[in-house]
């Protein structure tokens, strides 16, 4: 597979036979399939964007979101694409500089606790903290949840209205990388800290790196939970041994 395969998508093998029959693969074949949250977040706000135009017409205080920020204009960090796609994996490149989103319950961060695995959460691209164990809770989703988010994210600032009703994007205040979107649906996990913050941070686990406080190894989210096979494209730049031992 060529890493332009990896950049529009997420390449994986069937991980059960019920997964085989819907694919039509064998276990030993590998399926490509397209990474659509973004695109799905913008074709909702556009529709909503068209149904409002007319009030906005006739109000003309009234502010949308404007077009997706640069992920490279006004951030510290500054790469050209082919620095990033020699240091990122396919996951991490397609989620960090690509915007898109990877499968419910593909990486091994979605499995972590605040209790069981204790460190910080930083960008994959760069080394700003992004989040504290602390903060992590099981949303159910498929994807590693948090009710705070450290200095280092960035939160897109669009109109209230749009914002609750598909969310705000978050990205690594330091390089532009995106990192997932903030919902205000926390009220909705009862006993957790989402609902006393009322957030909940939707976030992709490949764009992450775990750092446990006990000076351990660095844990990679782009690494499938145990038992799950998941064959995404290594980074040229990281050694393909870092997770061996995982």
């Amino acid at each position: 597979q060529s890493r332009d395969n990896y950049k529009s998508g997420f390449c994986a093998q069937p991980d059960t036979k019920e997964d085989e029959e819907k694919s039509g693969l064998g276990h030993d074949d590998v399926f490509c399939f397209a990474s659509n949250k973004n695109i799905r977040r913008r074709f909702l706000r556009n529709q909503f964007v068209g149904s409002l135009a007319a009030a906005a017409a006739s109000n003309p205080r009234a502010a949308l979101a404007k077009g997706p920020k640069s992920r490279t204009e006004g951030y510290e960090v500054q790469r050209t694409e082919r620095e990033w796609a020699y240091m990122l994996s396919g996951a991490q490149y397609t989620i960090l500089r690509n915007g898109g989103t990877e499968r419910q319950k593909s990486s091994i961060l979605n499995t972590f606790t605040a209790t069981d695995q204790v460190g910080t959460y930083v960008c994959a691209a760069c080394p700003t903290a992004l989040f504290d164990s602390a903060d992590k809770f099981s949303s159910g989703t498929g994807w590693p949840s948090f009710a705070r988010a450290l200095k280092g994210v960035e939160t897109e600032v669009i109109d209230p209205i749009s914002a609750s009703l598909l969310g705000r994007e978050v990205r690594c205040r330091t390089c532009g990388g995106h990192l997932g979107d903030l919902f205000k649906d926390g009220w909705v996990y009862v006993g957790t800290q989402a609902f006393e913050t009322g957030n909940r941070y939707c976030i992709d686990g490949a764009a992450l790196i775990f750092k446990p406080a006990d000076g351990g190894a660095d844990i990679y989210g782009d690494t499938p939970p145990p038992n799950k096979m998941i064959n995404y494209e290594q980074s040229l730049y990281r050694s393909k041994s870092i997770n061996s031992k995982l």
